[in-house]
């Protein structure tokens, strides 16, 4: 049974080896506008986020760094927090570190119950792995013998591991992938997930020996093993909730929730096959819908990568333009589900020409002549179109450029309405036609701000601010960059 009042979506957990780059912060604000829009139509949220903080890649990192593995994990859990800030990510998310005391017994739990259930099993096998990515690479994955995306040669596996019976889900993942068409968005991201299944599932590696890896979760009944970072990570999206209790949010937000999960193109397989797959054997009810994020690219056409070096501090974008700023570029000049290009240059450009002369210059014109022309705005004319619905229906298809264009669409037609009135040249021949040109125009700035409240929620509450007092901006909501 649905629970139509309580809405739950969360992000993937970044890897707590170093800052986070502007593909995180993409993810995160874009999960935020969704659990924003949803908490604006009355229900009740659950955002989760946090930091993925085990692993060989982790136990590398704290090392080079010359610190114990937990200080270091400490250490990237805190700035994590301290960044959402930067990025005005709701007060309310909640935060799941899979360090956490709560997270280890739920991942120690969900192996149990997928072991009991038959999906666990113990054999010895060689396989190339990247650290990097935490993942098995085939040769055919390899350029010149390297991981392309970490350009490093994978470590060569020959142990004793657990492994989970990935294979015995073909049938059920194809007939719940028929049964939920949009299951996977954009829709080709699942396609070439079902042709993945097609091709046959291999059982995977979900332990390490913990004399080569010491920094992981203990396996349940075996101290000479821990889990595999992924198999442990996945489970926080339901630990967050309180699972292997089965009521009260998990109920909620699980089971009576449409649980919504953000991801990058690299974490599809993960995320719309193998979790689900892991939820399957232990009895727990799928997820609702995956969200499919491309890549953001840096020079050269490169994904940006920590590992790489190729990356754009978020924080250095909020530094220069500030938080909604960050907020507009990844939110409207990013592409939701294909590879976005970056640069720099390019963002000083999208700045100066849609925040500091578009919605920061309108408003910065309608509010001067507001107040110079003393303009009653206290009761303001209905003025409203379909704008509120155009730009919920692409909300709720996760296409918030979209969403942005159509806002700023009506900006542009305010823009118009002020050239076409000339209330600058009309208050000297009509002064209450001006003020009712005025009065519209207001108004529709702001339904632009409410529009604007999940996007860039500072922006929206300092127009309502300003028209609510009926005054104009001390200084510009976006100064110009030269």
């Amino acid at each position: 049974m649905k629970n139509q009042n309580s809405f739950y979506i969360t992000t993937t957990l970044p890897y707590v080896n170093a800052p986070l780059h502007l593909g995180h912060a993409t993810e995160i604000i874009r999960a935020d506008v969704i659990a924003r829009y949803k908490k604006l139509q009355g229900f009740d949220i659950f955002f989760n986020t946090g930091t993925d903080e085990h692993g060989q890649k982790i136990f590398e990192s704290a090392e080079k760094a010359g610190k114990s593995t937990q200080e270091y994990v400490d250490y990237y859990a805190d700035l994590y927090k301290k960044t959402l800030k930067k990025f005005d990510v709701l007060e309310d998310a909640h935060y799941i570190r899979t360090t956490d005391e709560h997270h280890i017994k739920a991942a120690q739990e969900f192996w149990k119950i997928c072991n009991k259930n038959g999906f666990i099993y113990k054999k010895s096998y060689q396989a190339k792995y990247c650290i990097g990515c935490e993942e098995e690479k085939t040769e055919s994955e390899l350029v010149d013998g390297k991981c392309p995306e970490h350009n490093r040669v994978p470590e060569t596996i020959n142990e004793e591991n657990y492994f989970f019976k990935f294979s015995a889900f073909e049938d059920k993942l194809l007939k719940m992938y028929e049964e939920n068409p949009d299951f996977i968005i954009p829709n080709y991201r699942m396609n070439e997930m079902r042709e993945f299944i097609k091709r046959g599932l291999h059982d995977f590696s979900i332990s390490r020996l913990r004399v080569k890896m010491s920094w992981g979760i203990p396996v349940p009944d075996d101290e000479e093993h821990v889990m595999y970072v992924w198999f442990d990570a996945l489970v926080n999206y339901i630990s967050t909730l309180g699972w292997p209790n089965t009521d009260g949010n998990f109920k909620k937000y699980w089971i009576e929730g449409n649980p919504t999960q953000y991801c990058g193109k690299n974490n599809t397989r993960f995320q719309g096959l193998m979790w689900q797959a892991m939820l399957m054997a232990a009895d727990v009810k799928n997820s609702h819908q995956i969200i499919v994020n491309g890549f953001i690219l840096g020079e050269g056409g490169v994904k940006m990568s920590k590992t790489l070096g190729n990356t754009i501090d978020p924080l250095e974008i909020v530094e220069e333009y500030g938080t909604d700023a960050l907020r507009y570029f990844v939110l409207r000049e990013f592409s939701p589900f294909e590879d976005t290009a970056v640069s720099k240059d390019k963002l000083k450009e999208i700045y100066n020409a849609n925040l500091a002369n578009g919605i920061g210059n309108l408003v910065s014109r309608l509010m001067n002549m507001v107040t110079t022309y003393e303009v009653d705005i206290n009761v303001l004319p209905d003025v409203a179109g379909d704008q509120y619905k155009d730009v919920n229906k692409h909300i709720e298809s996760f296409e918030l450029n979209k969403a942005m264009d159509d806002i700023w669409l009506c900006i542009a037609t305010v823009n118009e309405f002020i050239q076409k009135a000339e209330p600058f040249k009309k208050i000297k021949i009509d002064k209450e036609a001006t003020h009712k040109d005025l009065r519209e125009m207001i108004s529709m700035l702001k339904s632009i701000a409410e529009m604007l409240a999940p996007f860039l929620p500072e922006t929206s509450e300092k127009i309502l601010e300003l028209i609510k007092e009926n005054k104009k901006p001390e200084q510009p909501l976006f100064l110009r960059k030269d």
